[in-house]
């Protein structure tokens, strides 16, 4: 699954067995066609460009991220924790940027968040998520934050495995939770039919019932919510009466993914109507005071 917390549905490929000879006749196109067609061959056109408003006359970067046109405006935290988290990064490393609402179709690798910097017209180039750490190091040249590679290697996967696959159950398998925030963010917005609507909230929820399904035979949320709450005793065990994650005198990138999950996780305004990872989250008050702590850093761009 990519992009953290909106699966993207996997296509199935048709078959490569050869159909009856009289099943393709059927499908085969008339000789008059055929020869208009020859005449005027189809056109495969190539890939669509970035949007047109993100080119024209824009000043300063540009981070595209799910979000909203009032969010984005007041430069409000994303409702999805990947591109939180790299929104909160570069508020944390004092790079100033723009927030331009998008979605997975519009961007150049398929999936959110992704940058357009500040160059001249012409030469911008996007930079998805995988090679935004890289960048911001050469903006900015935060070197330490390569010397904890290792470490947040051993400790980031109690955010993408044990509390994502519970934040991938709350968000896309609980009904309630369903109808009440993912069908309102992530379906709603991208049209106005209801069948299509229908089609694409099926897909969502079967891609994130797939996901799960990849490490287990069956979905036990018992167990997704034990894993959870354990990965949050062991983050604030790590954290422990510290500002920051590693003792940093500054909130760093693993602050930025923790932050994506616990604000959201904690925010009343997602509109939860079954929240467990919360009544988890909570017990534990300095990861609570630090999602409150790095909250004023989003509070600052909107004053």
């Amino acid at each position: 699954m990519n992009n953290d917390d909106q699966p993207v549905p996997v296509e199935q490929r048709p078959d490569n067995r050869r159909e009856p000879r009289r099943v393709r006749d059927f499908f085969s196109v008339p000789a008059p066609v055929k020869r208009v067609f020859d005449r005027f061959p189809l056109v495969t056109y190539p890939a669509n460009d970035l949007p047109h408003h993100s080119k024209s006359a824009r000043q300063g970067n540009q981070l595209f991220v799910f979000t909203d046109a009032a969010g984005a405006r007041r430069g409000r935290p994303s409702f999805n924790p990947q591109c939180l988290k790299w929104q909160a990064y570069l508020k944390f490393v004092k790079i100033e940027f723009d927030i331009v609402p998008s979605n997975n179709h519009a961007s150049p690798s398929g999936f959110l968040p992704f940058l357009l910097p500040d160059r001249p017209v012409g030469s911008s180039t996007p930079i998805p998520s995988n090679k935004l750490q890289k960048w911001i190091i050469e903006q900015v040249h935060c070197e330490e934050e390569q010397q904890l590679n290792v470490r947040f290697e051993v400790y980031s996967s109690l955010l993408d495995i044990r509390i994502r696959n519970a934040w991938l159950y709350h968000l896309y398998m609980n009904r309630e939770n369903f109808e009440a925030v993912a069908r309102r963010l992530y379906v709603d917005p991208t049209t106005t039919n209801s069948a299509v609507r229908s089609v694409l909230a099926a897909q969502l929820q079967q891609a994130a019932r797939e996901e799960l399904l990849k490490t287990t035979t069956y979905i036990d949320v018992s167990a997704l919510e034990a894993e959870a709450a354990e990965a949050f005793q062991s983050l604030s065990e790590l954290l422990g009466d510290r500002f920051h994650f590693f003792d940093r005198p500054e909130p760093g990138l693993f602050d930025a993914s923790v932050f994506a999950y616990t604000h959201l996780i904690l925010d009343q305004n997602m509109g939860w109507k079954y929240n467990n990872l919360e009544q988890s989250l909570s017990q534990h008050t300095n990861l609570v005071q630090h999602r409150d702590r790095l909250l004023e850093y989003f509070k600052e761009s909107e004053k």
